[in-house]
């Protein structure tokens, strides 16, 4: 019995058994398309529809929402979407395709929706059935956010929308997005309101969607264009001008405030999700010839791999310190660090992978003699998109400096 399962309250313990014999029966097994190694990379609507029914199914059982009330979709359940997690991680079950939704769009409108918008919403993202996407970042305003310029005028009960969104992850496929925009160019943070907005259906009709494609050839991220887009000020979160309140509801989650969505847990096959873990890594080195033996054959190899195995422990053992509020010293710390450290872990992890590859490692994803089918390559140039995402790493390091520990501010 791990730790966690022994500080299990009784709730919990049924719980995690419910989950267990759950996933042992209805684990999806082998997928009937090759998935991507996240949500953020899905490009074909056959991958989509694949996953969305696993996140269907895992919603139904409960493992999905858990924590949220009844009256809005969830479980109504304490502190049991962590159990699942982990149950799911354990089964090694694939990703769940509404990350956006789960991890960020989920917790702000619980927070910051009027209730009607919340029972309207809330099921379909919880279950998967409607994608959802972030529109934040814009052309001249990533690092600093509260530049954006999309700017919504008011016409009564309506507001006019226009602007220009990018590196918006899952637009292609999504239903909704959460969105932060300017209501009153006087002023920068009070200026701001946030939305949510029904894109899909307003394709061609005042929102225009694009694929950016990456260097990996992927088209994960996009961006979106809104033209005189009118939407009900009913779509509206919280008070006019609040919008930077509540948009740092969506960065706590986004940085791993909240335990809403089911972490990667890397794939057991060719076709199931991959992502750069210590797992897969020592997998690679017993995997690849060097010399008479193998690249595990190398004692420097082996521990560097067991560093990364030993970051990743931390990381899981510091995540469980969120949940004694005796040990959180700061309000911002913990997630802020989770967020810095987990990104830089995977890029070198997979910067490791490459390593261990060797030339192998130039071998990309059609090539059928590339280690784990072209993976890890793929994974190294991706996790440039991590360490970027939700602020980069640069970003995070100069809040935990000032706001966490009280450093003078750099110049």
């Amino acid at each position: 019995m791990s730790e966690s399962e022994r500080k299990d309250s009784p709730e919990q313990a049924e719980f995690r058994v419910h989950c267990r014999d759950w996933l042992r029966e209805n684990h999806p097994g082998e997928p009937s398309v090759r998935l991507p190694q996240s949500a953020i990379e899905i490009m074909t609507e056959p991958q989509l529809h694949w996953l969305q029914a696993w996140q269907k199914a895992a919603y139904d059982a409960g493992l999905v929402g858990c924590d949220y009330p009844e009256a809005v979709g969830g479980g109504g359940r304490t502190d049991c979407q962590r159990v699942a997690n982990e149950e799911m991680q354990a089964a090694r079950t694939p990703f769940l395709p509404n990350v956006i939704g789960l991890g960020m769009a989920a917790p702000t409108l619980f927070y910051h929706a009027q209730e009607p918008l919340k029972e309207r919403l809330l099921p379909r993202l919880l279950s998967g059935e409607d994608i959802w996407c972030q529109g934040f970042s814009e052309p001249g305003a990533g690092s600093d956010l509260a530049s954006v310029q999309t700017f919504a005028e008011r016409r009564g009960d309506r507001w006019v929308i226009n602007g220009h969104k990018v590196w918006t992850s899952l637009a292609h496929f999504a239903e909704w997005m959460i969105l932060l925009l300017r209501t009153d160019k006087s002023h920068k943070y009070d200026g701001l309101s946030y939305f949510v907005v029904p894109i899909r259906s307003a394709l061609g009709k005042g929102v225009t969607v694009r694929p950016l494609i990456k260097i990996t050839g992927e088209t994960g991220f996009n961006e979106v264009i809104f033209e005189d887009l009118e939407v009900d000020d009913s779509y509206r979160l919280d008070e006019l001008g609040k919008g930077w309140q509540v948009a740092m509801t969506t960065l706590l989650h986004e940085r791993g405030g909240g335990e809403l969505v089911t972490p990667r847990s890397g794939g057991l096959t060719a076709k199931t999700s991959f992502s750069p873990t210590a797992r897969n890594l020592r997998t690679l080195a017993q995997e690849t010839p060097r010399g008479d033996g193998t690249a595990a054959d190398d004692p420097l190899l082996r521990d560097r791999i067991v560093h990364q195995f030993i970051r990743e422990e931390a990381l899981q053992q510091n995540q469980r310190r969120s949940r004694v509020p005796a040990l959180q010293d700061h309000p911002m710390r913990l997630q802020l660090q989770y967020k810095l450290l987990i990104s830089e872990l995977a890029q070198d992890t997979a910067r490791l992978g490459l390593e261990v590859a060797g030339p192998a490692s130039t071998l990309y994803l059609a090539d059928e003699h590339a280690p784990a089918g072209g993976q890890w390559p793929l994974a190294y140039m991706n996790s440039y998109g991590m360490t970027i995402a939700a602020g980069t790493s640069e970003i995070q390091r100069n809040i935990l400096g000032e706001r966490v520990l009280g450093l003078a501010k750099s110049k």
